[in-house]
This record gives C-alpha cells, structure tokens and sequence, in this order.
C-alpha cells in the first residue's frame, strides 16, 4: 500500500485539534486506521500519547493500531 504522508498527517492535526467536535476527531482517527500503513501506525500511538484526548479516543486509536500490527501477523 501506498504512503500517504500529507494525508496522514491531516488527519492527525484533525484528531489533535481539542476545539473540533468529537465526532469529526474519531472520523480522523477511523481513517487513520483504514490506512493501515506504518505511518498511520505511528500517528495513532503518538495520539494514543495524546493525554489531552479523552479516554475513549485514545483507545479507539490503540484498537486501529493493534488492528494494523495484527494485519502483518499474517
């Protein structure tokens, strides 16, 4: 799969941005994880550092990492 750098990175700004709606933050992040590639890897873990992030955000971002890692178990 391709990398999609400024894509990736949008999506994270989106995730991050605290005065955005909720809603709109956890679409960044269920897109992040339909990307499933390494990069968005990382963006998720860096928003799962995110300690600004309510609870529930940051495990949505650990649930899409995880389903990324156990993609590549295969």
């Amino acid at each position: 799969m391709t990398e999609h750098p400024d894509e990736i990175k949008k999506l994270t700004n989106i995730a991050n941005d605290l005065e955005l709606p909720s809603v709109l933050r956890i679409k960044a992040i269920e897109q992040l994880g339909n990307i499933g590639t390494h990069q968005a890897l990382l963006a998720l873990l860096e928003l799962a550092g995110n300690e600004e992030l309510i609870a529930e955000e940051r495990e949505l971002t650990l649930k899409y990492a995880r389903e990324i890692i156990m993609s590549g178990r295969k």
